[in-house]
């Protein structure tokens, strides 16, 4: 035993060969060669101690780590993991028997047992996780060692684990589609507990003869709609990544904080929030036709004050800018926002979720023009020119341009989320949008309050000139119901990538997909003059037409005149 022993010590205790993928720097290299160079022979338990102290450090030092790519991150955890196991096991096995619990100030938690002739059932683990299991599973086969049962638990492993893909087992998945008469996909699940590394002996653990059940202590969380608390535990890809997975392992029982598990092999495991992406199918029609005919109807609206001569003008002009940003953005929405990188967030995800923020914002700051229109025609007694077209651009597109690159250059990791191509909500960047979006409504309620006030004013005065304020009057009606439309849908919109109801949901889905509609309604068949124009042109259309068929009809007549005169 003393030769074997001397063997481990030489040339197992150390973590295994690896090829880093690219993007892992060579100092974090360096520090897991250093961690295992600091083992000594005759103090098995405290170098032990010390590699989880170790482990812990660098988890909580290395910054770099969370800013890698997510593949390349979950090829790191997936290899600290099994090497920690490895490493954890190997030196087990060099200490005496007896049980060792330790817990570090940085709340990693390392249980333990040692046992040379094992019987019955063990347990260990204490505050993150407990493993209950019969000894005879850490036996070797046709081994004469020790046997040894251990629980290596961190909660710094989260920073490598953030959004990690799940993959459901086949008969869970298809109960929930069953369930919800929908298709259903694995969203990104959220780590509630520690993450639990458990080691045997026994290497062979894929398919136990017995469950081994863990009682987990997480947060008090309440489940939303398409949420559960699942068992999960991880499973290593071909590629050296890997993935959350619940094969094998079942969940008896959740009470408050704590939730117990039957797992029929050993890896290492941790309670999620799983968050399902249900495919409502009239959710899924209703923004297909809805946003369908919303592109349609905005094309109508831009066609209609490029072309309309009669309300050609500076709030036209507002008008179909704002039709514009519309239309891409519905377009770009309607082409779609699921990040398809099944959690990692690509160029392709970031640049749709770039240019829907610069398209909303830029609709946004072409609302607020039209309260500054209104502003200059009300309140400064009826000028006549409003802004000037050149400026009018600049500042519709110019400062949603300002927003985005800042944005941009301060998080440009903001841009995309791991289900939606949208803004991220970590760090507080959806108030880039958010932000001025607020402050835009705001300030056009602010114009809006003075623009009827001051309406009220001119009524009130002798011999007013009616047919001004009869102009102003209707334009503060359409800017606000503008607003209403834009304003109402947006407040609605703000928690569409969210875990939003779906209640809510389908009023979000009915108000934005028809917006475009609710546009040509109000600019274009609600103003007597548009359809006066509609009318003209529908008399020109008729007429070209009733020309072309006298034309034909004529020449037809004249083409068989002679044939009848030869006849008769």
């Amino acid at each position: 035993m003393r030769r074997c022993t001397r063997c481990l010590w030489e040339s197992e205790i150390s973590f295994p060969s690896w090829t880093p993928p690219p993007g892992v720097s060579q100092n974090f290299l360096n520090q897991l060669r250093f961690i295992t160079s600091k083992f000594k022979k005759a103090f098995a338990q405290e170098s032990m101690k010390e590699f989880v102290r170790d482990i812990e450090n660098l988890l909580k030092t290395s910054e770099d780590l969370k800013n890698l790519p997510l593949d390349t991150r979950l090829q790191v955890a997936t290899y600290l993991l099994s090497g920690s196991e490895q490493v954890l096991r190997t030196l087990a096995q060099t200490m005496p028997s007896g049980a060792l619990v330790f817990h570090t100030l940085g709340d990693t938690e390392l249980s333990l047992n040692v046992k040379e002739k094992p019987d019955g059932t063990v347990e260990v683990g204490r505050s993150h996780s407990k493993m209950k299991l019969d000894w005879k599973l850490a036996l070797k086969h046709g081994g004469s060692e020790k046997a040894v049962v251990g629980l290596f638990s961190t909660h710094d492993m989260k920073k490598l684990l953030a959004n990690a893909p799940l993959v459901l087992d086949p008969e869970k998945k298809a109960a929930l589609q069953q369930e919800n008469e929908a298709r259903v996909e694995e969203g990104i699940p959220i780590l509630l507990s520690a993450v639990s590394t458990a080691f045997l002996s026994n290497k062979d653990t894929r398919n136990l003869s017995s469950p081994v059940t863990f009682t987990f202590s997480h947060p008090n969380v309440s489940c939303g709609p398409w949420q559960e608390v699942i068992c999960a535990f991880w499973k290593h890809n071909d590629n050296g990544s890997g993935h959350w997975a619940t094969t094998g392992c079942g969940k008896p029982s959740t009470k408050g904080t704590s939730t117990t598990c039957n797992c029929t092999h050993l890896s290492s495991f941790a309670i999620l929030m799983a968050q399902y992406d249900v495919e409502v199918w009239a959710l899924t029609v209703i923004t297909q036709v809805g946003l369908g005919v919303s592109l349609v109807c905005l094309l109508l609206c831009i066609l209609t004050f490029l072309l309309c001569r009669p309300i050609q003008g500076s709030r036209t002009t507002i008008h179909l800018h704002l039709c514009l940003c519309l239309f891409v953005g519905s377009a770009v929405f309607l082409a779609g926002t699921a990040n398809p990188g099944q959690g990692q967030v690509g160029l392709r995800c970031r640049l749709v979720a770039g240019l829907l923020h610069y398209c909303f914002l830029a609709a946004f700051c072409w609302m607020c023009l039209e309260g500054l229109e209104l502003y200059f025609l009300v309140v400064r007694v009826f000028p006549g020119p409003g802004l000037r077209t050149r400026w009018l651009c600049l500042l519709g597109y110019g400062t949603p341009a300002v927003i985005v690159a800042i944005s941009a250059a301060v998080n440009s990791q903001g841009y995309g989320r791991p289900r939606y191509c949208w803004l991220s909500l970590e760090k507080g960047f959806i108030w880039s949008f958010l932000g001025p979006v607020t402050l835009i409504i705001a300030f056009n309620a602010f114009i809006f309050v003075i623009t009827v006030w001051k309406l009220t004013q001119k009524f009130s005065e002798i011999n007013p000139d009616m047919k001004k304020l009869k102009k102003a009057r209707m334009l503060t009606f359409t800017a606000i119901a503008q607003l209403c439309i834009l304003g109402c849908t947006w407040i609605f919109g703000l928690f569409l990538f969210g875990p939003e109801s779906q209640v809510l949901g389908y009023i979000f889905t009915i108000l934005n997909c028809f917006q475009g509609c609710f546009l040509f309604l109000l600019h274009c068949l609600l103003n007597k003059k548009v359809r006066e124009e509609y009318r003209r042109w529908a008399c020109i259309v008729t007429k070209s037409k009733y020309n072309e068929f006298s034309t034909s009809t004529t020449s037809q007549s004249r083409a068989l005149r002679p044939s009848l005169e030869s006849g008769m």
